[in-house]
């Protein structure tokens, strides 16, 4: 927002779409990679690869509450929302986070969530409040999905980066742009739904038609696209990534910043502020979920001031909550995006199956 998100750079092992740090520590820190053996104690959160707190935030929440909060991670947000509609009635954890705005109505129309109004509800942005009438989820964090670039490769080139959906189908960035696949990828998903949105029914397929012709690449994960492809992250310093152009988020490039040593003076990436697409994260109480208290508990936590200045050197993502304040090297770094694109929840519920059953075979067979 997903992206954001978190960034694998260099040899941290943080990512957005992959394993993180502060999510996939030992007990001692409050976090466990699994779900498995809880007790009436444990809470256990259920999300796409890329949840990450700090440990002494999650600490803090077993002092106050008494739970210990156990992580098991579940692939990238399509794929996790796929895992839980496969296990609803019986879930695997107590509460789920990562479902976004492009993925929403699926989960809800599979009566994933008990509905649950979280303390605290009244301190959260109205505009993300997508479920307000029946609490089934809350929002816990926004971002916006873009392309970034490689600010290296444009310069040596003496071509400029673009900046727009009309500038990517242009001859000059002919095979320069990897993106994710739209049925197992929330970022991908949005990329599709930015420009959905930008061209309209009768517009969107014949531009993925002039983006396939100018040679995109189409990988399974952010992850892969990222971290493997992209020749702009430190993740990606290696032969293979040979793609200056990338599907992420506004937020990406502080991560660049944060984790590389010495830190440099300016982001080595930056963002096409014209191919973006707004998303919301939200987190819902499990259907069926053992430790409904609990599971309340944590929600109630995740849209606290503490939790939520946690999420933006953790997660790169936006807070939700009024008067929660970013760090400056998240707002200096980042971009900023004045007019993402958008599409509305019922308009992507009613046709979101047929807009990635139409996309894959144009793209991807």
């Amino acid at each position: 927002m997903g992206t954001t998100r978190k960034m694998t750079v260099a040899v941290v092992a943080v990512a957005l779409g992959a394993s993180t740090l502060a999510a996939c520590g030992s007990g001692s820190s409050g976090t466990s990679g699994s779900g498995g053996g809880t007790t009436s104690k444990d809470v256990t959160l259920v999300s796409h690869d890329s949840f990450a707190a700090s440990p002494a935030v999650l600490k803090e929440f077993t002092r106050e509450t008494g739970y210990t909060v156990h992580v098991l991670k579940s692939g990238d947000a399509g794929e996790a929302v796929n895992k839980a509609i496969l296990t609803k009635g019986a879930p695997q954890g107590d509460v789920f986070f990562g479902v976004d705005n492009t993925l929403l109505s699926r989960a809800l129309d599979n009566g994933l969530f008990t509905p649950y109004k979280a303390k605290g509800l009244g301190q959260v942005d109205a505009g993300t409040q997508l479920d307000k009438d029946k609490n089934r989820v809350t929002p816990i964090d926004s971002g916006d999905l873009c392309v970034n670039y490689d600010k290296k490769y444009f310069a040596d080139k003496k071509l400029a980066p673009p900046q727009s959906f009309d500038d990517l189908i242009k001859p000059q960035y002919k095979n320069l742009l990897v993106t994710e696949n739209v049925s197992t990828s929330s970022p991908g998903l949005g990329f599709l739904l930015g420009t959905v949105a930008k061209y309209g029914d009768n517009g969107w397929q014949s531009y993925w038609k002039k983006l396939k012709a100018n040679g995109v690449q189409v990988v399974d994960s952010w992850e892969q696209a990222y971290n493997q492809d992209f020749s702009g992250s430190a993740g990606g310093k290696k032969a293979e990534a040979d793609r200056p152009l990338v599907v992420s988020y506004a937020s990406s490039p502080p991560s660049e910043v944060v984790y590389a040593k010495p830190q440099p003076a300016e982001a080595p990436t930056g963002v096409s502020t014209g191919t973006c697409f707004r998303q919301i994260e939200f987190a819902g109480l499990l259907d069926g979920a053992k430790n409904q208290a609990g599971g309340k508990a944590f929600i109630d936590f995740m849209i606290s001031k503490r939790f939520q200045e946690d999420m933006p050197l953790n997660m790169y993502v936006d807070p939700v909550v009024k008067g929660a304040k970013e760090p400056a090297v998240f707002t200096k770094f980042g971009a900023t995006v004045d007019h993402p694109e958008t599409v509305a929840p019922d308009r992507i519920a009613a046709n979101r199956d047929q807009w990635i059953q139409a996309w894959t075979s144009l793209v991807v067979k």
